[in-house]
C-alpha cells in the first residue's frame, strides 16, 4: 500500500471513529430507545414518567441561541416511526391507506439511508431498481435523529421548530412517541450546538380545547425543564413558542378569541409564561382573506403575540411567483410588523408534492428547478426585509418539502417517487446553508444559485 493510500486510510478510519463516538454510544442513555413491558397499555401518567426528564449530557457551544435573528429555523415533523422499532405504532406516517407497501404510501420522497448504520435501517415491502430492499428510518431511534442534528451542524443550519401534534400528545401513545421525539431533538442541539424550540400544531383541536396545550407545556416546564435547556431557543430574552394553525378558512372549530387566552398565558403566567410567542398564521392573515378566516380578532390575536410566520407551502410554484408574492405580500406584511413592533418570520419551501398521498394531485406538482426556486424565495424574503427564516421542511417527505438527504434511486413499482432531479442528496442541505449565511449577511442576496460543488482540498461536507 503506497503511503498516500494508507493515508486516505487511516483518514477515513478516524473519520469513522469520531461519528461512532457521537452517534454510536449516546443513543443508549436517551429515554425511549428501550421498549417498557408493553408501551401499548402505558398509562400518561407512566409515559410522563418515562419520557419528561431533564437533559443531563453535555452541551456543546454552537449557534446563538439568545435570538432569531439570523435565523433559518427547519420545521422537524420527527412523525416517522417504523415496523420494528421501539415506537411499537408500526409503519407510522410511513403508510397509505392499505398499509405501507407498493402501490400504498404516504411519502413522495424516499430518504437516502446509504450513510445509517443497520440499526437505523428498517427494512420494507419496496424494493429498488437492482432489486435489493428498500429501507427507511425512525424518528424514535435516537441515533437517527442525533445524525440529524450532525448533518446541521455540518451544513451551517440553526435548528428546528420540533412539530409536536396537540392531537397526538393527548393520549399516551402519541404522547410517548412525540415526547421521545422531543428528547432526542433536544440531545441532537446539545450535541452538535444547534438550537430547537417547540411548535404546538393545533390541527385537529376542537372548541374549548386550549387547556390540552397549556397542561402540555406545563408538563414540560415542570418535568423536562424544557425552558431551562441550553440549546432551548430564545428571543428578546425569553424562550420561544410557537402556535401553529390560527386563522385559517378550512374550518377549524377553534377561534381566535381562543388563541388571545393562550398567547396571555404563555406570556404572562408567573409560573409557565415569560415565553416569546409566534403564531403560524395563512398566507393572508393581514388583509383576512383568501386563506384565511375573515375575523377582526386575528389581527387582535396577532398584536397580543410577538412572532408573525404565514403558512405560504403551496401558496406560488415558480420562481417568478415567488417574486411577486414577495413585493406583494411579504414586504407589506413586514412594514405591518414593524408599525405595530413585531417580528416577521416568513416561511419559504424547496418545492411540493403529495401524490402519493391524495392521487389526484399531480405527481411533482411544485418542481425544486434544482434550488432555483427555493433561493429564490430567500433572496426575495431577504431584499423584503426579512431578518429571520422558517424553513419547511427538514424531514417531510409526505408532502414533498424535505431538505435532508434523499435519495435519486427511490423504489420502483406501483408507487411513483419524486427525486433530487440527480443533483447529490446533500444538494438542499448545502443550499439551505449558503441561505442561513445569506440571511445573515454574510454573503449578497444575489439571484444566481451559489456554486455548492465541494472546495478543492476540502474533506468536510460544509458548504
Amino acid at each position: 500500500m503506497s503511503a498516500v493510500a494508507e493515508h486516505v486510510r487511516n483518514r477515513a478510519a478516524l473519520h469513522v471513529a469520531i461519528c461512532q463516538i457521537a452517534l454510536l454510544g449516546i443513543a443508549a442513555a436517551t429515554a425511549g430507545d428501550a421498549p417498557p413491558v408493553n408501551p401499548a397499555k402505558m398509562t400518561r401518567e407512566q409515559v410522563m414518567e418515562q419520557t419528561m426528564t431533564p437533559y443531563t449530557g453535555p452541551s456543546e457551544p454552537g449557534v446563538d441561541r439568545s435570538t432569531l435573528n439570523g435565523k433559518v429555523m427547519c420545521g422537524y415533523q420527527g412523525w416517522f416511526a417504523a415496523q420494528g422499532d421501539a415506537c411499537g405504532r408500526g409503519w407510522y406516517h410511513w403508510n397509505g391507506k392499505d398499509g405501507f407497501k407498493p402501490g400504498s404510501c404516504k411519502i413522495d420522497l424516499w430518504p437516502d439511508v446509504s450513510e445509517l448504520d443497520p440499526d437505523e435501517r428498517y427494512a420494507t415491502a419496496f424494493k429498488l431498481a437492482d432489486g435489493r430492499t428498500a429501507e427507511v428510518f425512525s424518528a424514535f431511534n435516537a441515533k437517527t435523529v442525533l445524525r440529524h442534528f450532525k448533518w446541521m451542524r455540518d451544513y451551517g443550519i440553526d435548528g428546528v421548530f420540533v412539530q409536536r401534534f396537540v392531537g397526538e400528545v393527548s393520549h399516551p401513545a402519541g404522547l410517548r412517541q412525540f415526547t421521545t421525539v422531543l428528547s432526542h431533538c433536544r440531545e441532537g442541539a446539545n450535541r452538535f450546538g444547534r438550537t430547537y424550540a417547540v411548535m404546538y400544531d393545533l390541527s385537529g383541536l376542537g372548541a374549548g380545547q386550549m387547556t390540552k396545550i397549556t397542561d402540555d407545556w406545563k408538563a414540560l416546564v415542570d418535568k423536562m425543564q424544557i425552558t431551562k435547556d441550553k440549546a432551548y431557543l430564545h428571543h428578546n430574552g425569553k424562550p420561544v413558542v410557537t402556535l401553529w394553525g390560527f386563522g385559517f378558512s378550512d374550518g377549524r372549530k377553534y377561534t381566535p378569541a381562543e388563541g388571545m387566552e393562550l398567547v396571555e398565558f404563555l406570556k404572562s403566567d408567573p409560573t409557565y409564561g415569560g415565553c416569546t410567542v409566534m403564531l403560524g398564521v395563512p398566507t393572508y392573515w393581514r388583509t383576512l382573506d383568501r386563506d384565511c378566516v375573515k375575523d377582526p380578532k386575528m389581527h387582535e390575536l396577532i398584536l397580543k403575540a410577538d412572532i408573525v410566520s404565514p403558512w405560504t407551502v403551496g401558496r406560488y410554484g415558480k420562481p417568478a411567483d415567488a417574486v411577486n408574492y414577495a413585493q406583494k405580500a411579504v414586504a407589506p406584511d413586514i412594514a405591518w410588523c414593524k408599525e405595530h413592533g413585531k417580528d416577521y418570520m416568513p416561511v419559504v419551501f424547496p418545492g411540493f408534492s403529495w401524490h402519493n398521498m391524495f392521487a389526484k394531485s399531480p405527481l411533482n406538482q411544485i418542481p425544486r428547478l434544482g434550488g432555483k426556486f427555493l433561493w429564490t424565495q430567500y433572496v426575495q424574503a431577504k431584499k423584503a426585509g426579512a431578518t429571520m427564516v422558517y424553513q419547511a421542511m427538514y424531514d417531510e417527505v409526505d408532502e414533498g418539502t424535505a431538505i435532508f438527504k434523499c435519495t435519486n434511486d427511490p423504489p420502483v413499482g406501483d408507487s411513483t417517487f419524486i427525486t433530487y432531479e440527480g443533483f447529490p442528496s446533500d444538494h438542499y442541505l448545502k443550499l439551505v446553508g449558503q441561505a442561513t449565511r445569506m440571511v445573515r449577511g454574510e454573503i449578497p442576496a444575489a439571484d444566481d444559485l451559489p456554486d455548492l460543488s465541494p472546495k478543492k482540498g476540502s474533506s468536510e461536507p460544509r458548504p
